[in-house]
């Protein structure tokens, strides 16, 4: 389970000046100013919910507005500036394409490494590799260094971890969209496989993936929640507020 409730993080952003002849001089004014010149941007504001065990949710909005922030929250990888996060379980991330992997290292390498970085024991991963490496469909390359693989590949590979990997909480951020149009049949296939079995949060910008694999969509909006409920009426809300008629076709 996983519980946001009130949730405020803010970043900081320092406006740069153009550099004039003049610097020198003006450089203890420059330092006079320079912590008003300093904005507090907030990614998010305000979010609250909650995701019971064994639900999947989406999670939906322009780019900017929040998503992916509010899952390096959830994974611990930002501290809230206000409010709290409880998450219940152990959570399995999946934010881009090959995170977390080291380029010189061999794809079967990375899978310990990424495997021991989301908590799992070596005696886990030696359970689970030949599952992986057979999912990932790397054949030889997956003794060969990461360095050399296509995004396709690449996702494949982080993919197959995420879901092999057996923690409670699966976050996924924008990786069902990538690869070619075997990798994401088998992608669904995979999300169908585990829907009802983990928690899942996935944020995509493709509706179909998320009216097809979310029990509920939340939407963010500059950081803050434009709608959340049932699926189908929150992607009919959000496109009709980005004035887009219908989603766009997936092309295989």
């Amino acid at each position: 389970m996983v519980k946001v409730h009130d949730l405020g993080i803010k970043f900081r952003m320092a406006k740069r000046r153009r550099a004039g002849a003049l610097d020198f001089i003006l450089e203890r004014r420059r330092a006079r100013n320079r912590q008003r010149s300093r904005n507090e941007f907030w990614a998010l504001r305000h979010v609250s919910f909650t995701v019971e065990r064994g639900e999947t949710v989406g999670i939906i909005g322009r780019n900017g507005s929040g998503k992916s922030t509010l899952l390096r929250v959830i994974a611990g990888v930002y501290p809230p500036d206000e409010g709290k996060v409880s998450v219940d379980g152990e959570v399995s991330t999946l934010f881009s394409l090959g995170t977390g992997f080291s380029p010189e290292l061999s794809g079967r390498d990375n899978i310990y490494l990424d495997g021991i970085m989301i908590g799992l024991t070596k005696n886990q991963i030696d359970g689970i590799i030949d599952v992986i490496i057979e999912f990932a469909e790397l054949g030889e390359f997956i003794d060969l260094p990461v360095r050399i693989y296509s995004s396709g590949m690449r996702a494949r590979l982080g993919f197959a971890i995420a879901m092999h990997s057996d923690k409670d909480i699966v976050l996924i951020d924008e990786i069902m969209g990538a690869g070619d149009a075997a990798f994401r049949q088998k992608a669904d296939a995979e999300m169908d496989r585990i829907m009802g079995e983990r928690t899942v949060l996935l944020v995509s910008h493709s509706m179909a993936t998320i009216e097809k694999h979310a029990n509920r969509v939340i939407w963010l909006n500059k950081g803050v929640i434009a709608g959340m409920g049932e699926p189908k009426e929150v992607i009919e809300q959000y496109l009709a507020a980005s004035k887009v008629k219908k989603p766009p076709p997936d092309l295989d």
